[in-house]
């Protein structure tokens, strides 16, 4: 049972003893390499139209639920490459093996990345979905159980970390890596002595880095201490990137790995929100909210939680509602000539509760809630206008719930993901919330993921 654990403590949001020594290390190596590389440049030329002599590029990754993007920018913010990658759905005893699917689209996107462009990366950083945990063997990396995705929900946790956790602190949730963790700890056969806890972005990192144990502060928020790897700071150098990649694909040789973060922090980073009161909707798959607030505010009733993001808190959750709903019932075609049909000015009068699967997360954390779509009307427009207008109100509920709860108040609605280029839906939402919404420059979370490398990068040349 846990108690072989000991009740670790609860993990801490500060970097471990010892890190800033090994970050000095790492960007000492990096400023005589990266010397010696723009005097190289300088000599050399670069033919490439809009990257200038001397000019380095920083690759984001985002991590998805159906897919990955990357997006590689320089130090202005100027995208100059960008690409997709839906994922291969390998399949191992009729369940879809995604340690397979994930790490072949890592290395396809990498391929993708123009040949020339790769010789001027200089640092990468990688979001995945929140609490997708995975459970490795130390010393080999290998996975000792398949991984538990981002939505999945393990209630036969929660007593034992209820029993030991802050009440309504965000691990009371069936879906917190913590749970996930417990889960496994008492129903695996595998060798516990030797496991190792890894988020989604955590492991796919590691590919690229090789050093086996390290995460950061956002991916951790979720979980306990000892199996966990050392927590650092989203965009916080961890190491070169491992030789026989480097090789293979052509990048350079001071090229830096840095720690990443989930796929809604990446997404809220994109956007560029940085006052209080500005908050974030990214309507992928799911639905997920940040708003930016001088509050913290955790209630594990309501599936809220709140991320460092430096002196302030992103705070929100992630609902299960959302794109996947729309996938099952309409093809892309359908939603673009459908959603052309809606007058987003008129109150559609259908209730309903969208949901791909039994189980909610935010704003109420029932494991139990059924999806509710009907009644169906005839009309195809009514019956998206009632799904799109009723994901609006689950979305008001929530920011509602946040400022009740104590939060700063939302003022202003910037929107990324897929769900952002429906126009009807913004105008929709905008009613529906009251507040001023609008789709964000940047809307994929690749750019906020490029936006930590950057970071990265700069902390190695100050």
């Amino acid at each position: 049972m846990l108690s072989s654990i000991n009740h670790p403590l609860l993990c801490p949001s500060l970097p471990k003893h010892g890190y800033c020594s090994s970050r000095t290390r790492i960007c000492n190596i990096v400023r005589k390499k990266r010397a010696r590389t723009m005097a190289f440049a300088s000599n050399e030329g670069n033919s490439e139209v809009g990257v200038q002599v001397g000019e380095q590029l920083y690759l984001g990754l985002d991590f998805g639920t159906s897919g990955a993007r990357f997006a590689l920018i320089d130090r202005g913010g100027t995208i100059h490459a960008q690409g997709k990658r839906e994922y291969p759905l390998y399949k191992r005893k009729e369940t879809v093996d995604w340690v397979h699917s994930w790490k072949q689209t890592l290395f396809l996107l990498l391929e993708d990345i123009p040949f020339h462009l790769r010789q001027i990366i200089a640092s990468i950083s990688i979001d995945g979905t929140s609490a997708t945990t995975m459970i490795l063997d130390s010393t080999t990396g290998e996975p000792l159980w398949r991984p538990f995705l981002y939505n999945e929900s393990c209630p036969d946790a929660l007593p034992i970390v209820k029993s030991i956790a802050p009440e309504n602190h965000t691990v009371c949730s069936g879906s917190s890596t913590l749970c996930k963790l417990v889960s496994w700890w008492n129903t695996a056969d595998s060798n516990k002595e030797s496991a190792a806890l890894l988020h989604q972005a955590d492991w796919l990192l590691w590919l690229l880095h090789g050093n086996l144990g390290v995460t950061d502060y956002n991916n951790a928020l979720k979980s306990y201490s000892q199996l966990l790897p050392s927590v650092k700071a989203p965009g916080t150098p961890i190491g070169v990137l491992k030789e026989d990649i480097r090789t293979q694909y052509g990048f350079a040789k001071d090229c830096v790995v840095c720690t990443g973060t989930t796929d809604s922090i990446a997404a809220f980073l994109a956007a560029r929100a940085t006052k209080p009161g500005k908050a974030v909707t990214s309507l992928g798959s799911t639905l997920a909210i940040k708003l930016l607030s001088t509050s913290r505010v955790d209630d594990a009733r309501y599936g809220v939680y709140s991320h460092r993001l430096d002196d302030k808190w992103l705070v929100g959750g992630a609902s299960n509602t959302g794109g996947a709903v729309l996938r099952q019932l309409f093809t892309d075609e359908q939603l673009e000539n459908l959603s052309e049909q809606i007058n987003p000015m008129k109150t559609s009068p259908l209730d309903y509760y969208p949901l791909p699967t039994v189980g909610e997360r935010f704003p109420m954390a029932d494991p139990k809630m059924a999806p509710r779509l009907h009644p169906r009307p005839e009309s195809d427009v009514e019956y998206l206008h009632g799904i799109l207008e009723s994901i609006a109100r689950i979305e008001a509920k929530a920011y509602s719930l946040l400022k009740d709860l104590g939060a700063t108040q939302v003022e202003e609605v910037f929107t990324a993901g897929g769900g952002a280029k429906n126009e009807k839906w913004t105008k929709i939402r905008e009613r529906v919330l009251g507040l001023p919404v609008s789709r964000a420059i940047q809307t994929e979370a690749a750019y906020g993921a490029a936006l930590l490398a950057l970071k990265g990068a700069q902390q190695c040349v100050q």
